[in-house]
């Protein structure tokens, strides 16, 4: 384990280092309203993964990942879902802003397809592209398939799996993947059988990956929950969904 941790942290720095100055902040308006994202590219025409960040907002945890992809040979557009320095530090903050856009599906939908618009205005290819979010950015995941999204596939970590009322998988274009925690307390295990249920009946191409003694949030690093087999296990795995569906 020791030596995994060692060599994660040392992709960190090296993938940090190496596309510090090629990845940028981004400011970009949807509807009026101000937001900043993260845009990082190795390459013209590289293929783009569209991130989407956690209950806290847009922050360090997703530039390093974005910079890690890049690292990988893809572009990465974080997109921002909550408004330029908008990044709630409280608990209830974070739960105010998830609200509101668990609320407001249309206005979720909109705001993600905004940062596609956005990263297409970089010269990203946004006809080579999967959409992967953490957490909070899982669930926003799930909803931009459940919209019909033209997308290579839909990835989510530790992602909320519920489906609003009224909501279906009818309309999915692309393959889904799940990494969950099979001791995730936040999202039980009841709720990941009732989404490969739906996703079996809808006829979605999916994949479901369980990871034993997991909790909610295990490819945090440098939190409480963070556990290193775990994540270098999806992690993996997300790069060869990658690898497969955007050649």
């Amino acid at each position: 384990m020791m030596r995994y941790l060692t060599s994660v942290f040392a992709a960190f720095v090296l993938a940090a280092s190496a596309y510090a100055d090629s990845g940028k902040p981004i400011r970009y308006q949807v509807n009026g309203v101000d937001y900043e994202g993260y845009y990082v590219s190795p390459e013209k025409g590289a293929p783009l993964v569209l991130l989407l960040h956690d209950w806290d907002g847009l922050t360090a945890y997703e530039v390093t990942r974005a910079r890690m992809l890049a690292g990988e040979g893809y572009a990465v557009f974080a997109a921002d879902l909550f408004g330029a320095g908008i990044r709630p530090a409280k608990v209830q903050d974070r739960r105010e802003h998830t609200g509101e856009l668990y609320k407001d599906r249309d206005k979720m939908r909109v705001l993600m397809n905004g940062a596609l618009d956005k990263a297409a205005s970089l010269g990203a290819d946004t006809e080579n592209v999967v959409a992967a979010g953490y957490c909070f950015g899982g669930a926003a995941v799930l909803e931009l398939a459940r919209s019909g999204a033209d997308l290579k596939g839909f990835v989510l970590f530790h992602g909320g799996l519920s489906t609003p009322e009224g909501q279906d998988y009818s309309r999915v274009k692309g393959e889904i993947l799940v990494m969950h925690g099979s001791a995730d307390d936040a999202i039980p295990m009841a709720s990941f059988a009732e989404l490969a249920e739906a996703l079996e009946g809808a006829g979605v191409a999916h994949e479901m990956v369980t990871y034993g003694g997991a909790p909610h949030a295990f490819s945090v690093f440098g939190s409480k929950r963070y556990r290193p087999e775990a994540d270098r296990r999806s992690w993996e795995r997300f790069l060869m969904f990658l690898r497969l569906k955007t050649r």
